[in-house]
């Protein structure tokens, strides 16, 4: 029996529940005013009892604001309390592991054991501008994955490394890995860390990496059991009807990605006007696995999902146009999801 088959069955009430934030900035409005969005956003979060707090990489993208991430995570840091706050995540091929390192043991020295460091292997961006960003293009995502666990931990990873990581050196920061197939599931397994996957934009992937991932575990110093967690686009309202209207944004927003022209965040009274057949089709092999409707159709979607796979957390995220209605979309995952309880 594989260890997914053979994993304690989880539901809904008894695993955390995160937020994955993009910093998104809507039609009309300015990367400032995502700003203030996500720190309030991140905010009620905390009083509503979310267990994480997650800001993504992105670059050159007009309705993505959150590319100086640790900067951002800085900012929510300082005003907020309790709640874990992390990247979901960093592109790490964009960066010197010790500049991640460094930024990521400030963030820990100054917000002790809140912090977490997730890492991606994408550039998060197109492939003009991953040619501006990234310093190098011929170290492999496993050896900077190393190289930078070696900083955290030298006498394990790098006992001969003269360089050291000040602040990060001997801090405990998790480091996740984040994946959209098996191949970041199988590293994270290979070195006993938690595995994010990415089934908010693609979720035709999710089980074959959650069980390459649970079947290739390997515990470690810093992770005794396999632990998943599992990234799903999210849009509550009061009603079904209303649900789909504020999800068209999402819809929008991955029209935008498909057609290589991404827009600010804006919602469509009808889709059918906006998109062809071949483009629907294209944007929802990205999100199929969607969790829309009323808090009654949300929790039941939520619920059959937790039941079909074996996951230890969901993360959340939203591309919804207004605030105050992604403020009650989350609010409604709230009343029913007892964090950690």
């Amino acid at each position: 029996m594989s260890k997914e088959n053979n994993a304690t069955k989880k539901q809904l009430g008894s695993i955390p529940i995160s937020i994955l934030d993009l910093a998104t900035v809507s039609e009309g409005s300015t990367p400032a005013d995502s700003f203030r969005n996500t720190l309030d956003l991140a905010q009620h979060a905390e009083s509503w009892g979310y267990n994480r707090y997650w800001v993504a990489e992105h670059h050159n993208m007009k309705p993505i604001a959150s590319s100086a991430t640790s900067v951002i995570l800085s900012h929510i840091a300082a005003r907020t309390s309790k709640i874990r706050l992390g990247s979901g995540g960093i592109m790490l091929p964009n960066h010197a592991p010790l500049v991640i390192a460094e930024q990521f043991g400030t963030l820990e020295s100054l917000y002790p054991n809140r912090i977490d460091l997730g890492l991606g292997r994408a550039p998060g961006t197109d492939q003009i501008t991953a040619r501006a960003v990234r310093r190098d293009r011929t170290t492999e995502f496993p050896e900077q994955v190393n190289e930078l666990l070696g900083y955290f931990n030298p006498a394990k990873f790098a006992p001969n490394n003269p360089v050291k990581a000040n602040p990060g050196e001997g801090l405990k920061i998790p480091v996740w890995l984040l994946g959209s197939s098996d191949y970041s599931a199988r590293l994270a397994a290979h070195l006993g860390l938690p595995f994010s996957f990415a089934g908010h934009f693609s979720p035709s992937y999710t089980f074959p990496a959650i069980q390459a991932y649970r079947e290739n575990f390997r515990p470690s110093e810093i992770l005794k059991e396999p632990y998943v967690m599992m990234g799903m686009n999210l849009t509550a309202a009061d009603t079904d009807e209303e649900a789909k209207f504020l999800f068209s944004s999402t819809e929008q927003h991955f029209l935008g990605l498909v057609r290589g022209n991404p827009v600010h965040i804006q919602p469509a009274r009808d889709m059918n006007t906006v998109w062809s057949e071949r483009e629907r089709e294209a944007v929802y092999q990205s999100i199929s696995g969607s969790i829309v409707g009323s808090p009654q159709t949300v929790k039941g979607q939520l619920e059959k999902f937790i039941d079909n796979a074996q996951i230890d957390e969901i993360m959340l995220t939203s591309y919804i146009f207004n605030h105050e209605d992604r403020l009650k979309s989350y609010e409604i995952i709230s009343e029913f999801i007892n964090q950690n309880e």
